[in-house]
C-alpha cells in the first residue's frame, strides 16, 4: 500500500496531551470529536488522538510523584498487547478495545488514532505471552538493552522474525479497531542512544511493514524530536510524518527556534512526508499535569506567528487544547481559511531569510503560481521589513505595481518601486497574498 495515498496533505486534528497528559477518559475524548465534527471538521480538522497510557488503569494517580507510574497497573491481553483500561474507556470493557469509540468517531466524519510506545510490553516479556499466531513468546521478541528513558513500561523490539511477528499482529488489531493514525513515541530520536545502536531505526521500518501488511490506510507519525536530517530518506521512506523538535510549547524561545528547525527540513516536505512541528499549544492546556488548568502563554502576536510558520512550513497540525473550552480568539485561529489553504496539495513553503531580527517566508501553488509572503519580525521591538518582488520570484516585475491582501487582519497595501514595505509588531507577523 502507498502511504503516500492517504496523507497527500500534512494531517490535522486534535491530540489529547497537551491538556490531559495520561489521563483523558472515553468521554472526553467523545466531547472534543463533537465539538470538531460541528466546528472545525469543514476548515479540514479531522483526526482525533488520544495519547499516552491509554492502557493504564492507574494513569495520573500519583501524577506528584511520576508522570509514568513505574510498573503500574496496566491492561494487556494474552497476546501481549496493551488494551484500553475500562476504567477511562467503559465501551471497551467488553474487549473489543477502542472498536466502539473509533466508530463513534467515524460516524461523526471524522479519523480515529491512538499513541504508543516503541516496544513490546516489560509486563509481557515477564509473563512470557504467546505472540498470536506463532509459538513465539514475547521473551524471544523483547530486547532488554534497548529501553526508554522516561517511560518504563517497555523493552525494544528485536530485529527478528518473531519481532516482526509482533509487530504485525499489533498493527492488525489496531487495524480491526478502525484506527487510522497511529503516533509512535521514543522512535524518532533518543537521547540514551547514539549512533547505529537505537532500535528505532530498524523497529520504524517493522512498522511500516506492518501497516502494508494489515489493509487498512494508517497514518504513521514518530515521535520525540529532534529528528535526525541525516535520517531523512528513512523517515520518507517510513512514516507519514516526524517530530523536528523535542515536545514544542509555548515559549518564545522554542518558537523562535523552530525558524532554524524549518530551514533546514524544508526540503523534505513532500507529499506524503511531513516533517513536523509538533503540537499547538494554544487555548486552555495543561489540566492532567497537576498544577491546574492554564491559557496559553503565546501573546497573540506570538500565536499568529506560531500558525503562520506551521502553514507557511506545511507542518502537521494537531492542537492541544480542551476544545470544548474554546474561545473566539483561538477559534479565528484555527479557521483561517486563506492560511490553511497552504497546507494544500500543490503548494510549497520556502524560507528566503533568516536573521535573529526577523524572517521571511514564502509559500507558492505550484500550479497557479499564486504566491503567499510572510514577514516575521523576531526582535523585541516594532520594526519595518523591506523585500523586494523580483528577489521573491522570478515573473514578478519591478516596474509593475502588485496589490497585497493581508491573511490575519484582512487590510491591503501596494508595492513601491518594485519593493514591499511593512510595518510588524515586535514576535508578530504580516502575511500577504499578493494579487
Amino acid at each position: 500500500m502507498n502511504k503516500n495515498v492517504f496523507a497527500k496533505t500534512p494531517p490535522m486534528g486534535w491530540n489529547s496531551y497537551d491538556y490531559y497528559d495520561t489521563s483523558v477518559t472515553e468521554e472526553e475524548v467523545r466531547a472534543n470529536a463533537k465539538f470538531m465534527a460541528e466546528h472545525l471538521k469543514q476548515y479540514g480538522w479531522e483526526y482525533i488522538v488520544i495519547d499516552i497510557q491509554w492502557y493504564a488503569n492507574d494513569a495520573g494517580t500519583r501524577r506528584a510523584e511520576y508522570q509514568y507510574i513505574p510498573f503500574g497497573n496496566t491492561q494487556m491481553d494474552e497476546w501481549g498487547r496493551f488494551q484500553p483500561s475500562p476504567n477511562r474507556f467503559s465501551s471497551s470493557a467488553d474487549g473489543t478495545g477502542f472498536k466502539k469509540l473509533a466508530e463513534y468517531i467515524h460516524e461523526l466524519g471524522l479519523k480515529f488514532g491512538i499513541h504508543i510506545m516503541r516496544g513490546i510490553p516489560r509486563k509481557a516479556a515477564e509473563k512470557r505471552c504467546r505472540i498470536l499466531g506463532t509459538e513465539f513468546t514475547a521473551n524471544d521478541v523483547a530486547d532488554p538493552s534497548s529501553i526508554c528513558g522516561w517511560n518504563p513500561d517497555m523493552y525494544g523490539v528485536r530485529n527478528t522474525e518473531a519481532g516482526q511477528a509482533y509487530y504485525d499482529s499489533l498493527i492488525s488489531m489496531y487495524a480491526g479497531w478502525g484506527v487510522d493514525f497511529i503516533k509512535c513515541d521514543d522512535i524518532c530520536d533518543s537521547w540514551m542512544y547514539r549512533g547505529e545502536n537505537f532500535n528505532g531505526w530498524f523497529e520504524t521500518q517493522m512498522l511500516h511493514k506492518a501497516i502494508e501488511k494489515c489493509g487498512r490506510p494508517i497514518v504513521l507519525s514518530l515521535s520525540p524530536g529532534p529528528a535526525h536530517i541525516d535520517r531523512a530518506y528513512q523517515y520518507c521512506q517510513n512514516a507519514n510524518m516526524w517530530r523536528i523538535t523535542d515536545d514544542f510549547w509555548d515559549n518564545w524561545e522554542l518558537l523562535k527556534n523552530m525558524f532554524w528547525r524549518c530551514e533546514m527540513w524544508q526540503d523534505h516536505v513532500k507529499e506524503g512526508c511531513f516533517p513536523d512541528c509538533d503540537m499547538l499549544p494554544l487555548g486552555k492546556l495543561g489540566k492532567g499535569f497537576g498544577n491546574g488548568e492554564r491559557d496559553c502563554s503565546f501573546t497573540r502576536e506570538e500565536q499568529k506567528t506560531m500558525m503562520t510558520l506551521w502553514c507557511m512550513f506545511r507542518s502537521p497540525l494537531m492542537l492541544g487544547a480542551e476544545m470544548t473550552k474554546l474561545d473566539e480568539w483561538t477559534m479565528s485561529l484555527l479557521t483561517n481559511k486563506e492560511l490553511l489553504s497552504l497546507l494544500g496539495e500543490n503548494q510549497e513553503g520556502r524560507q528566503l531569510v533568516r536573521t535573529d531580527e526577523y524572517a521571511i517566508w514564502k509559500n507558492v501553488n505550484q500550479k497557479t503560481k499564486e504566491i503567499v509572503v510572510a514577514f516575521f519580525n523576531l526582535a523585541e521591538k516594532e520594526q519595518e521589513l523591506t523585500f523586494s518582488v523580483e528577489d521573491l520570484q522570478e515573473n514578478l516585475k519591478k516596474d509593475h505595481t502588485y496589490t497585497l491582501e493581508e491573511l490575519w487582519e484582512h487590510d491591503s497595501l501596494q508595492t513601491e518601486k518594485g519593493e514591499i514595505k511593512v510595518t510588524v509588531e515586535p514576535h508578530g507577523v504580516k502575511v500577504y497574498q499578493i494579487k
